[in-house]
């Protein structure tokens, strides 16, 4: 099947392109946008990869599901497009970062910028429907995007994942830690964050792994 994604990726995932699980996972897709509303656009179901190239990969942030409110979703994890309220989690994400290195809220929930420097910001599922979350889920979005994390895992050396939740903690299965940084808390989400995100410092810690390992770090 061929695939419109980033040149990188289409090498590195090519052998899964051509599983069975894929095809049919292709065939749900193409119904659901045809017959639903479903986010995000279809243009961007691979933004995430599209936007920071398999070589480029610094920062992994693993998210579970894109917004499933009209106009939110743009393809990265936890990003909302500009001119869109910032979600709860997304504006306590920016409460940390303001915690650990000093940068203010900024105006828009659009991350596009960190996705540009090689921050991977990867929901585990690819699409869903308006008002249904998980409503995509156990389609073979999980597979595809567990074999994205195994190829960085294993083929690239001194990358940050970030995992937010216990939905992303099983995640960390899947990568060395010798071999990576993983930091590893509680979600962000209002339910959640005040159990071990807030102070967490998960930015300055990632860009201090990165300088160590000679990477240029991320301007947050």
């Amino acid at each position: 099947m061929d695939v419109r994604i980033e040149a990188g990726w289409k090498q590195a995932l090519k052998e899964e392109f051509q599983k069975p699980y894929f095809d049919k996972l292709m065939g749900f897709v193409r119904e659901e946008y045809g017959n639903r509303r479903i986010f995000p656009p279809g243009r961007q179901i691979f933004n995430a990869f599209d936007r920071c190239p398999f070589s480029g990969v610094k920062v992994v942030i693993l998210g579970q599901d894109p917004y499933h409110g009209p106009g939110q979703a743009n393809g990265l994890c936890f990003s909302v497009n500009d001119n869109i309220p910032k979600p709860p989690s997304l504006i306590n994400i920016f409460r940390e970062l303001e915690t650990d290195l000093g940068i203010s809220q900024p105006p828009t929930g659009n991350l596009e910028k960190w996705a540009d420097q090689g921050v991977l910001l990867l929901n585990a599922t690819l699409t869903v429907r308006a008002h249904q979350a998980g409503s995509h889920q156990g389609r073979g979005w999980e597979q595809f995007t567990d074999r994205a994390i195994e190829l960085l895992a294993t083929q690239r050396s001194n990358l940050v994942f970030i995992l937010w939740g216990s939905y992303a903690h099983k995640k960390g299965a899947l990568i060395d830690s010798s071999r990576h940084l993983v930091i590893s808390t509680a979600h962000p989400s209002p339910l959640s964050a005040h159990r071990g995100f807030f102070g967490s410092r998960p930015f300055s810690r990632a860009n201090l792994y990165l300088q160590k390992h000679g990477k240029v770090p991320i301007d947050w």
